[in-house]
């Protein structure tokens, strides 16, 4: 399940980071995960700006833009696109269930039409109508993206939100991780058989208080050794917030790039 043609909507598909100078972030992603890059090509929806793909094993995993001047978070972020049947009817339930559109459906010809939406704790995230382009084509493994995480000040709301929206249903993560819970999408087979978590999971939420961090989303990438990882990033000239660390499964560090788009790297420990 590490290579993916299509997603069912619902399910998210892609991850991208807007920056002020993505030259400099392609050089950094490219030296951190030994990512190939094609492009650059004109921004979604052809604003100014440009856009790379990034590669592993030739397959697309993940994208880096030029930050937009409109309608999206003012600093460098990294962002999560869930594939849905509409753009605009995604955008529409997003309205009625107290969400905002932050930027209207537009086409990006002849990859799909998107649009960037805000859920009502004011966390951006952006939905994928896919003609051409259907995603990431490599998950969960080293080098690739594994899990898309929400950080919100209101966690039954948000659980409520994306529920009607996308028909995610929520979970405590277990019993001694209090404030996180896994969402699943019912019927929907993904990750991989070894993964410490059930395979219909698509993100997961954790509940945060004060004004240190923002409602927003989060991106998680899986990596051979996050000490290592972590080393190179700083070398690279980002940040180490939060020093590699053992949780159930995993080895984890949270990392920040030199434009300050916070990450996450996970290594899986078989057996822990």
């Amino acid at each position: 399940m590490s290579e993916r043609e299509r997603y069912q909507p619902g399910v998210p598909c892609w991850v991208d980071t807007t920056q002020p100078d993505p030259e400099a972030a392609v050089a950094f992603y490219g030296e951190l995960f030994g990512w190939q890059f094609n492009g650059p090509g004109p921004m979604p929806g052809d604003p100014p700006g440009k856009y790379f793909v990034a590669q592993a094993r030739e397959r697309d995993v993940a994208g880096v833009a030029s930050q937009p001047s409109a309608g999206a978070p003012p600093s460098a972020v990294w962002n999560t696109h869930i594939s849905v049947q509409s753009a605009d009817d995604t955008a529409e339930k997003v309205r009625e269930a107290g969400g905002a559109v932050a930027l209207a459906p537009f086409d990006a010809p002849p990859a799909g039409r998107m649009a960037v939406l805000r859920d009502p704790a004011g966390a951006y995230f952006c939905v994928w109508e896919p003609i051409d382009r259907h995603g990431a084509q490599l998950v969960n493994e080293p080098g690739a993206w594994a899990m898309s995480l929400l950080a919100t000040p209101d966690l039954s709301g948000s659980a409520a939100f994306y529920g009607e929206v996308f028909g995610w249903e929520t979970e405590p993560l277990d019993v001694s991780s209090r404030g996180i819970e896994l969402c699943r999408l019912p019927g929907f087979v993904g990750g991989e058989p070894e993964q410490p978590v059930p395979r219909d999971v698509v993100a997961a939420m954790m509940e945060i208080g004060g004004d240190e961090v923002p409602p927003q989303w989060s991106v998680d990438f899986w990596v051979h050794d996050a000490d290592a990882s972590a080393e190179k990033a700083d070398e690279l000239g980002g940040d180490v917030v939060a020093a590699p660390h053992d949780t159930p499964g995993f080895r984890r560090a949270v990392l920040a790039d030199p434009q300050g788009a916070a990450f996450s790297v996970s290594q899986l420990m078989y057996g822990a």
